[in-house]
């Protein structure tokens, strides 16, 4: 549904506009409590921001281990489900959050591809038809100098013909 009115929307609006409100909009993304401050024109750059409200501090007051991990859940997938278009098939395949510190207030993640990391995939994908690839992020306060918690997602990338010729095999 969501790649459905993502697509009919290109027609009016920028990939990066439809990606920070399509996400800010979408209930299964806004029950996180994250929200999307910033995408780059190019999709390789999106900022999230969790802040600690009512709807996610838990028993002590910091924000709730879960909104956090959530708000972090998705972005990387979509960013590369988009950037790399529709010949290729992105999965999100594993996480794991260590939590460092109690979060007692507003939380920032920065999730970054470079073009040379797209380029690399690329290459990767063309040889090997799959691959897993692991991006690790922090969540931080805003100026980053305290770090609450590391991410370490592994997301699956495939050929979309390869993968379509593997699943009929099985």
């Amino acid at each position: 549904m969501y790649a459905t009115i993502s697509n009919f929307l290109k027609r009016f609006f920028k990939q990066s506009t439809i990606f920070k409100y399509g996400f800010n909009i979408s209930p299964m993304y806004r029950r996180s409590t994250g929200k999307i401050n910033y995408v780059s024109e190019d999709l390789l750059k999106a900022q999230v921001k969790i802040p600690i409200t009512y709807k996610n501090k838990n028993y002590v007051g910091s924000i709730f281990g879960g909104s956090l991990f959530s708000a972090t859940d998705p972005i990387f997938m979509i960013q590369l489900i988009n950037i790399l278009g529709d010949t290729y098939v992105v999965w999100d395949k594993a996480a794991t959050i260590l939590f460092k510190r109690p979060v007692k207030q507003d939380a920032y993640v920065d999730f970054i591809f470079s073009e040379d990391e797209i380029k690399q995939i690329k290459k990767q994908v063309k040889n090997e038809q799959e691959i897993n690839l692991i991006k690790d992020i922090k969540i931080t306060n805003q100026d980053k100098t305290v770090v609450f918690a590391e991410v370490s997602k592994t997301i699956y990338i495939a050929d979309k013909t390869y993968y379509k010729n593997k699943r009929k095999k099985k």
